[in-house]
């Protein structure tokens, strides 16, 4: 075990509770740490339900295509902890480095004082301290959980505010409505500050934009303010100010032209004469983004699969990442048919029925498995059952390397299989370990939030 998972291990222990929104603990913690939060460079801080993790992933591109620095917060983690901080250096950037990742926790655990914490406030506390400490141009700082009460809302003036696609999900901590959902989401809002909205339903739009008006913030939305559409297999970008020709985004999936163009006018807002069209062409071509629609390359999961075999990994887990994903692999079908098999394992905490409906009538099998190390996972054999509900033909599996080998021996027409691998970022976690031949952190379970 890593000297950091020993210590994010102790940390775990610190409340009852692994997410209890409120910011009373996270500022008492900054004031003794000297409020890193204010000596941070620009921040583009990120909120919403789906695609934030890509339209952070753009933005890092486009900046870095640049020569310049961006540090980037984000959560969770798949396969190890330094994931979530990483060090912006000109024209890229590294995960933070063991050594002082450990040196960080260990200030934080110092200052906190044994006083109740949760696990994602005094890691953020670790990073924002990271963040202070390492000079960069911007800081891209994703929101873990909400908004408004959650552990990164402590930024006084961000430079540009961002709230990607709101849908149901958290509606334990969040609200049972999309307009509730959206108020937590909208509590990042700040005056006076650019705001850019992407596209949303008209509930959650409704509350983004009254929460707007009320805090005096500067709201563009999407196809409203800007649009990014597909014409004649290229991606155009409009505001009032510019049209911009592109190549198609690099991450599979239509959704992922409205991600790109939420990311594109972002960027824009930022007013930085160094970041062109040529610089957004070139950041936007080379993202990459794990788990999320990412077709795996060579490796373990391949040798228990006839050659030929696609395996993709998403870790997409509600209603609209289901819809997402169904929507990304009729795409892929219609180009290049082959059999569908989804392989799939849920939390308890989620809406398993929303994931899977949109995969009746599209995947031929549907190989369902108990998440390792999880103690929400809904079991195989339950899952199984719940996608035979929702009209899917369902088989529970003993685990993943048993699924992956079911998988692959279903065929079509001579064409080998196209397997997605989804349900879960914690799945999409033990995958990648698997498939990489590596150890995944310690630190698991809802704690990677």
């Amino acid at each position: 075990m890593a000297v950091s998972d020993a210590i994010l291990m102790r940390l775990l222990e610190l409340h009852p509770k692994i997410i209890d929104l409120s910011l009373d603990r996270m500022w008492r913690l900054l004031d003794k740490l000297g409020n890193p939060q204010d000596r941070l460079p620009p921040v583009i801080h990120i909120a919403g339900t789906n695609g934030k993790g890509s339209t952070l992933a753009y933005c890092r591109g486009m900046i870095e295509a640049a020569g310049l620095s961006v540090h980037a917060y984000t959560s969770p983690h798949l396969v190890k902890f330094h994931e979530r901080i990483r060090l912006g250096r000109p024209g890229g950037g590294e995960l933070i480095p063991e050594d002082m990742l450990v040196a960080l926790l260990e200030e934080c655990e110092e200052a906190n004082g044994g006083e109740p914490i949760t696990f994602f406030e005094i890691t953020t506390a670790a990073g924002l301290l990271a963040f202070a400490r390492h000079p960069a141009d911007y800081v891209l700082l994703e929101v873990g959980l909400g908004g408004r009460l959650d552990a990164t809302n402590v930024i006084a003036r961000p430079v540009t505010i961002v709230i990607t696609p709101v849908d149901m999900d958290h509606e334990q901590y969040l609200g049972d409505t999309l307009g509730k959902i959206a108020f937590e989401k909208a509590g990042i809002l700040k005056p006076r500050v650019p705001a850019l909205v992407g596209v949303q339903h008209d509930e959650a739009r409704e509350a983004i934009e009254a929460q707007g008006q009320k805090v005096g913030a500067v709201m563009a939305f999407a196809n409203q303010d800007f649009q990014c559409f597909e014409q004649y297999g290229r991606m155009v970008y409009q505001d009032e100010t510019a049209l911009i020709d592109l190549d198609l985004p690099p991450l599979p999936g239509r959704f992922q032209i409205d991600n790109a163009g939420l990311a594109i006018a972002t960027v824009r807002a930022l007013g930085d004469a160094r970041i062109g069209n040529a610089e957004i062409a070139k950041g936007l071509a080379a993202t990459r983004w794990t788990a999320r629609m990412e077709l795996l390359e060579p490796g373990y999961l391949h040798t228990l699969v006839p050659e030929g075999t696609e395996i993709w990994l998403d870790g997409g887990h509600n209603p609209s990442a289901g819809r997402a994903v169904s929507a990304a692999l009729a795409d892929l079908d219609e180009r290049a048919p082959r059999p569908l098999v989804l392989v799939t394992g849920l939390l308890n905490t989620k809406r398993s029925d929303g994931y899977l409906k949109p995969f009746a009538g599209l995947v031929q099998k549907v190989l369902t498995i108990t998440i390792p190390g999880e103690q929400n996972a809904i079991p195989a054999a339950e899952l199984a059952q719940q996608a035979i509900a929702a009209g899917l033909d369902a088989q529970a599996c003993r685990g993943l390397e048993d699924a992956v080998r079911l998988a692959g021996q279903v065929t079509g027409q001579g064409n080998p299989a196209r397997v997605v691998i989804g349900g879960s970022l914690y799945l999409a976690g033990n995958v990648l370990a698997l498939h990489r031949g590596q150890t995944p952190s310690q630190v698991s379970g809802t704690a990677r939030r």
